[in-house]
């Protein structure tokens, strides 16, 4: 597709995706969804964590940095609100998604918008920084790991996507030893949960007396060996990020062996099956995409293009992404053509072994496909 066409489209889904959140905030104010059912935000079924509420007022900064909000005063209002509503969590023992809530999502994009009027919100950046620090509690001297929220013996993948808050954090205070728990934690998933290929395991158990890794298994994915498509995004993108607040090259590499294995292995339009390894048929199949592990590693190309010293391969990055954001932007991935549906981003999955928001929209997918929209328009500009 010609880049002008192209760009249009990428317009066309952003002023889409601003009438579905308008819509959100409206029929369930003060309501932070986490996956759908049958296409509608509420209902009943259960959210195993509490992971996502950074996500909705993500969208509204989002849209607001993009400056395509079509009503600016409607969203920064709303923005502040959705994040005010969660600056308690700075303080929440009970996840390792810390990261997504105020890293990714609402505190540190509400201080550097205070940054672009001319007037700095200290305060704003207090909360990332606490919510750095807390995260960092979580440290296991014993393995060198962030402990995630299913057992004090587990590493899961997802970690990395949250570990750039105390890198941050670090940064921010000065704090050598925040530094030391982000970089082992990176360095020991790094060693654990990333294999040779660039394929990533979601899970990895240590023994809690001795700090021994012990093995890989999985709680999303088809098998503890199989490479499960978001957790591989995770890694794509999180790996980026930590080599782009710290400068190591063994992050770079790693980023990049992520998206080598996403390359060669995802089918032509850039949307990855649920699981790689997953049968072609039953229940299980790998025939379920998921548009969220797309979404994900989309953004994350598009920060590789940007961060990789080689340019051929930068560029081949920036048109993967491209290409992942042109099969997004049109049924049956947006909805455009189900006026019923009630998000943003179709076709995703959030955990397939316990039926909940399979082949439906999720927060994550909506927030991080907006991102890569976002970076999509800045590219084509």
């Amino acid at each position: 597709m010609e880049q002008p066409m192209l760009r249009q489209q990428v317009a066309a889904a952003l002023q889409f995706a601003q009438s579905q959140v308008r819509r959100l905030v409206t029929n369930y104010p003060a309501f932070y969804p986490l996956y759908t059912d049958h296409g509608k935000w509420k209902h009943d079924k259960p959210a195993w964590t509490r992971w996502c509420d950074g996500f909705l007022p993500g969208i509204m900064w989002l849209f607001l940095e993009s400056q395509t909000a079509d009503v600016p005063a409607f969203w920064r209002r709303n923005a502040e609100q959705y994040s005010r509503a969660l600056e308690d969590r700075k303080e929440d023992r009970d996840v390792h998604d810390l990261g997504f809530i105020f890293f990714h999502g609402t505190y540190k994009r509400w201080y550097e918008a205070t940054l672009r009027d001319g007037q700095p919100d200290q305060k704003l950046r207090d909360v990332v920084i606490r919510a750095g620090q807390v995260l960092a509690m979580r440290f296991k001297e014993k393995g060198q790991y962030l402990r995630s929220f299913i057992s004090d013996e587990s590493l899961f993948i997802d970690i990395m996507m949250n570990v750039p808050v105390i890198f941050h954090a670090a940064k921010l205070t000065s704090d050598s030893n925040l530094f030391r728990i982000a970089m082992q934690h990176s360095l020991t998933t790094r060693r654990t949960l990333v294999r040779g290929d660039g394929s990533t395991s979601h899970e990895g158990i240590f023994d809690l007396h001795t700090g021994q890794f012990l093995r890989q298994t999985t709680h999303q994915g088809f098998r503890g060996d199989s490479c499960w498509s978001r957790g591989l995004a995770w890694s794509l993108y999180g790996f980026g990020t930590c080599y782009d607040l710290t400068g190591d090259t063994r992050f770079l590499n790693t980023a990049e062996a992520n998206a080598q294995f996403y390359l060669e292995n995802t089918p032509a339009d850039g949307v990855p099956p649920w699981d790689y390894d997953a049968p072609p048929d039953g229940s299980l199949s790998n025939a379920q995409p998921d548009s969220s592990a797309a979404a994900i590693a989309a953004v994350g190309l598009f920060n590789l293009a940007r961060l990789s010293a080689d340019r051929v391969r930068a560029m081949a990055y920036r048109d993967a992404a491209l290409r992942i954001v042109q099969t997004l932007t049109t049924p049956p991935f947006l909805p455009t053509d189900a006026p019923a549906w009630e998000g943003i981003l179709k076709r995703a999955v959030y955990h397939i072994h316990k039926g909940l928001g399979v082949n439906e929209s999720v927060m994550w997918g909506d927030f991080f496909f907006v991102e890569a929209l976002t970076k999509a328009l800045a590219v084509l500009s």
